[in-house]
């Protein structure tokens, strides 16, 4: 499949002239192309030609696809979707990897950076999406995309019940944790649900509250009244403008958080957010890659030691700031909460101990149940519904 002879002559008058790309001036340059295509065939010509020049291009209609959250593109013959139930291939073709190539140069550029040798790895933030770009030879295929789309639609904790994110025990159980004002991490693979759980969790703060995030790239969206959030910032062609998660931990501590959240703890910034949080923050939320909530104790000792903490440090450090893992899965299509853990030293070891495991679909007490209803009772609530 060649490139669209039309699709071309309007992009190219369009592009001939700096003024704003407006639905007049689409229509105007579709009717001068010499095509007789009917009221119907200029309108879909239009939005063809503005999902060229503004949106994603070919990949436009699957992102308008409600329960799709990723777009991966791995060739020009070769579009993933995720849209719930695993990845998809996806009927949608680019002409050649060029094409590719013109659409993730266009999508990085708009995020204010560049995509060629000198870069040819580059992630940006766009209004919608966060796209993430690699070029040949890195790449040892085609050009290849992907794109993670964020979702305005939040939803409340009752919703994500009655999707079967939980049950109604453990729902009652996620409440408290938000009420009592418990520190939690929310642990996962990517693409489990962290961040969309997160945020339901965060809306349950009491209104009064004032929620202070910091977030790499901002996808955290939580209904609630008064936010507040911060962002990395990459560097710019020179290296320089660079302003890392720690720092922004180290800003949002100043800006009088009721709950500070970590969007994600990937990097140096776990020691920032632990020392805050053994200085009497409390209520704070955070995201966290793991494969169990029993592997997240090893995850954050990775992370410490990317900030020069020891093993033991972080085990001490983290006993004391966090209270809670509250862990997801995919299962059978599914994003449910899989596991509730309690954090504690066992015998100078830092571990993820399990108190509401999910089996077969229904919620049981463990080993942890009776340490973790103790630390419920242990906090005042906050006022949270």
């Amino acid at each position: 499949m060649g490139p669209d002879p039309l699709l071309s002559r309007v992009r190219d008058r369009i592009l001939a002239h700096p003024e704003p790309v407006t639905g007049a001036r689409l229509a105007e340059a579709v009717q001068a192309s010499g095509r007789l295509l009917g009221s119907e065939g200029t309108l879909q010509a239009v939005d063809r030609v503005r999902a060229e020049l503004q949106g994603l291009g070919p990949l436009q209609p699957l992102a308008m696809l409600p329960d799709v959250s990723d777009i991966l593109v791995n060739g020009p013959d070769r579009v993933w979707v995720d849209a719930g139930h695993g990845l998809e291939l996806t009927g949608v073709r680019f002409a050649a990897d060029s094409d590719v190539l013109a659409l993730a140069t266009r999508l990085v550029a708009a995020g204010g950076r560049r995509l060629d040798d000198s870069c040819p790895c580059v992630d940006v933030q766009l209004q919608g999406y966060r796209v993430h770009a690699v070029l040949q030879p890195v790449s040892t295929g085609s050009t290849l995309l992907s794109i993670r789309i964020h979702r305005n639609r939040a939803f409340t904790l009752a919703e994500l019940g009655r999707g079967g994110t939980m049950d109604g025990r453990c729902e009652a159980v996620l409440r408290e944790i938000v009420r009592r004002r418990l520190n939690f991490l929310v642990s996962g693979a990517t693409g489990s649900g962290k961040t969309t759980l997160l945020s339901t969790l965060l809306a349950l703060s009491g209104a009064q509250e004032r929620l202070v995030l910091v977030e790499d790239a901002a996808e955290l969206a939580p209904l609630h009244p008064h936010v507040v959030g911060l962002q990395s910032r990459h560097g710019n062609v020179e290296g320089s403008g660079v302003l890392e998660q720690a720092e922004l931990v180290r800003q949002a501590l100043r800006m009088r958080p009721d709950r500070l959240v970590v969007g994600e703890c990937r990097g140096a910034e776990v020691r920032e957010l632990l020392a805050a949080l053994n200085t009497g923050h409390d209520g704070a939320g955070g995201t966290i890659h793991a494969n169990s909530a029993a592997d997240v104790p090893a995850r954050l000792a990775a992370l410490g030691a990317l900030a020069g903490m020891t093993p033991e440090a972080v085990a001490l450090q983290a006993a004391a700031a966090l209270d809670v893992i509250i862990h997801l899965k995919r299962e059978t299509g599914l994003r449910v909460v899989s596991e509730v853990a309690v954090l504690a030293l066992e015998d100078g070891v830092l571990k993820a101990v399990p108190a509401l495991v999910r089996t077969g679909g229904e919620y049981r007490q463990d080993k942890a149940w009776e340490q973790l209803q103790q630390r419920l009772a242990d906090r005042l609530a906050g006022g949270a519904c």
